[in-house]
């Protein structure tokens, strides 16, 4: 009986079904957006990938945003939506970055973006390149 027991052990051992379930690893996500009429996609996307791991406490979720798309983030043009959507996934802890790069050619300082965005100098790609680097997945709605 012994033996049966110890040779149960090590088979549930080797299948992970010895103790406690262990915790998945937290997803680190990059979502890109750089196209204004994707940004309300993207905006759901990022809402539905939360629900779908079981909420924020799962998930590292960060937006970079370039190109013709940061104009829907301009505090002045953003749409109710977007505005409404922005601050509630903000609450969920998605972190939203701003390409340094359009935000020059928009002639755009931070104050005029909605609130928390985060300028990047070295530009929207560059930083959506360190972040795969650095193991986030990418999506681009």
């Amino acid at each position: 009986m012994f033996r049966f027991v110890a040779v149960l052990a090590l088979v549930l051992s080797l299948v992970g079904l010895d103790g406690p379930a262990q915790a998945a690893e937290k997803h680190k996500v990059v979502y890109h957006v750089s196209e204004i009429d994707k940004v309300g996609f993207a905006l759901g996307n990022i809402a539905n990938h939360i629900k779908g791991v079981g909420g924020p406490e799962n998930v590292e979720i960060v937006l970079v945003a370039h190109g013709p798309a940061l104009k829907a983030f301009h505090e002045m043009q953003a749409s109710a939506q977007v505005l409404s959507r922005v601050e509630a996934l903000q609450d969920d802890g998605v972190r939203f970055e701003a390409c340094g790069n359009t935000m020059n050619a928009q002639a755009v300082s931070l104050s005029d973006l909605l609130s928390n965005f985060v300028r990047r100098d070295e530009g929207g790609v560059v930083r959506i390149a360190q972040l795969q680097s650095e193991g986030y997945l990418y999506i681009r709605p």
